[in-house]
């Protein structure tokens, strides 16, 4: 397929998610590690409310690229090594992303409700998004070989 501005859009937005994403689950981290009183809840909930964003514009402009006609083809990716690896490693940081997406979720419907929160595991939850960090970097490595040929 010939390049064009409309595919070069799709994947510098993919690209351009990734600085928001590592950013954003980071910061999600580090709130969680700090004081939690409503400031710190608040700095949570908009980490990762742009760490939800993040995956959102990889997922969708992913599958776009993947599967849309608007890159390689879904040939290319379906029969690529590599390619499995890349998703094995996204369908690891959705697996160990539910529990603290679940708790947040519960978390920000008590603290609109004016209830208190159980933040007991949100240490656990901080180092949950440190590990989630670096299976991203894992993700950009396969990534940068299956852009470059490998697997093929």
């Amino acid at each position: 397929m010939e390049p064009s501005i409309f595919t070069w859009l799709v994947a510098a937005v993919h690209l351009l998610a990734l600085p928001l994403g590592m950013a954003a689950v980071w910061a999600r981290a580090l709130a969680l590690s700090g004081p939690l009183d409503a400031a710190g809840l608040r700095r949570v909930f908009v980490a990762d409310n742009l760490w939800g964003l993040a995956a959102a514009l990889w997922l969708g402009t992913g599958i776009w690229r993947a599967f849309g006609g608007i890159e390689k083809g879904a040939l290319y990716y379906m029969g690529n090594p590599v390619f499995h690896l890349k998703m094995g490693l996204f369908l690891l940081v959705l697996a160990l992303e539910i529990w603290p997406m679940v708790t947040l979720i519960r978390w920000r419907i008590r603290t609109g409700r004016g209830l208190a929160v159980d933040t007991g595991r949100a240490r656990l939850f901080a180092r949950l998004s440190q590990v989630e960090a670096a299976v991203v970097v894992a993700i950009v490595l396969a990534a940068t070989a299956l852009a470059r040929g490998f697997g093929v």
